[in-house]
């Protein structure tokens, strides 16, 4: 073969291989649907298809989470109204036993009745969802609240949770509190000074007191001295001569210290003593319950001038109920928002890939036609070639 001929054949071979290549491509293309098989079909377009499918994987995992939290959300927030209307109800009847509506009888039993209303939202702040509970923090394995019992009656409710969130992620650097820790939601923290409501003559202390709600300070006479307890008589404090504008009073059971000036002590009794900023929905509705029972014997009076501040109580922990339920709202709607965004992120990122990776399949059809006709046109010049040279070789 001469070498004009040599150079021509080459070029042939040369195209037959790259017609034979684009065919072998383009039925690949028309059997998968997908323009890009392979990382060497176009590397840049891979590494793109690449990273929007890393994308749209990421975004998926966010709106999943976003649609759970707003159930959990959803559920919280009808668990907090539930609550926050049985507060409502209590504090209506609060006004009218101070009104005089109810007598003593109709007082008790209006202390089963919030009683029996202790005992549901009790039940609704250890609810779960997702076998999870709600309001024990980021530890959502064990109930938020324990419940002491005694005679058959709560008398006593204590956070047992994690004292840390458990948030969700809902976007690159964003999360939300899904599982709240339940003190924060269910309990007043604006501490002011405590309150005293009897006539004893003891009154509020220098010092900072650490105990919250309602306190009951018992002061007795021993024949010598004035003592004071506010653990129930269970540990009693002497108050020395002449009194002491700050003597410090623990309750045996908490640990939790009440600071009272007691230079002004001139009677023995139970007094009440209030510390606005610390109720919690439950022990307030127990400090209640006890009164309207009235086992300390208190004059009509005085039980009627303590309900009438439990009015204030109980209006402080509804107030903070519905707080929280508003803040809930806000985030059900900012995540219904976030969602919209997200999923429309997720729509324009689906969108680009399809477009880089599906292949147009009328497109190929006419690509592939043309390919084969390209691939028989050469494949029909190299057998001329062929002819020529064996021609002059016969020669």
């Amino acid at each position: 073969m001469s070498g004009s001929l040599t150079r021509i054949y080459d070029n042939v071979s040369y195209a037959l291989s790259l017609h034979a290549r684009a065919i072998t491509e383009l039925q690949e293309q028309s059997a998968t649907g997908n323009r890009v098989n392979r990382a060497s079909d176009s590397p840049s377009q891979a590494y793109r298809i690449l990273g929007l499918h890393t994308q749209d994987r990421s975004l998926t995992g966010y709106t999943e989470n976003i649609k759970d939290l707003m159930s959990t959300l959803e559920i919280s927030s009808t668990i907090i109204e539930d609550m926050a209307s049985g507060l409502a109800d209590t504090r209506t009847v609060l006004t009218q036993i101070v009104g005089g509506i109810y007598d003593e009888e109709g007082q008790k039993r209006i202390a089963e009745t919030i009683n029996n209303t202790l005992k549901s939202l009790v039940s609704l702040a250890n609810a779960k969802h997702a076998n999870q509970y709600l309001f024990s923090g980021s530890n959502t394995s064990i109930p938020p609240y324990a419940v002491e019992y005694e005679g058959g009656q709560i008398v006593g409710v204590t956070y047992q949770g994690s004292e840390e969130a458990r948030r969700v992620d809902v976007a690159p650097a964003v999360d939300i509190e899904a599982f709240r820790v339940g003190d924060d939601v269910f309990r007043t923290d604006q501490r002011h000074d405590p309150v005293f409501l009897g006539s004893t003559g003891a009154r509020n202390g220098t010092g900072t007191s650490n105990v919250r709600g309602d306190v009951w300070l018992t002061v007795e006479h021993d024949g010598s001295n004035y003592q004071i307890s506010i653990d129930e008589g269970a540990t009693f404090v002497t108050v020395p001569a002449g009194g002491d504008p700050n003597q410090a009073v623990t309750d045996s059971r908490t640990g939790r210290v009440l600071y009272v000036d007691t230079t002004q002590i001139t009677a023995t009794g139970s007094e009440l003593v209030r510390v606005p900023g610390t109720y919690d929905v439950f022990n307030t509705l127990i400090s209640l319950r006890d009164i309207l029972v009235n086992d300390r014997g208190l004059s009509k009076q005085d039980l009627l001038g303590y309900v009438n501040e439990c009015v204030a109580a109980v209006e402080e922990v509804r107030s903070l109920l519905v707080q929280a339920d508003v803040s809930t709202g806000s985030k059900i709607g900012f995540l219904s928002t976030l969602n919209d965004t997200i999923e429309n992120m997720q729509f324009d990122t689906e969108d680009e890939a399809n477009g880089l990776q599906e292949a147009d399949i009328a497109q190929i059809s006419i690509d592939l036609s043309r390919r084969q006709i390209l691939y028989q046109m050469s494949l029909s010049v190299a057998g001329n070639l062929m002819s020529m040279s064996l021609l002059d070789y016969i020669s």
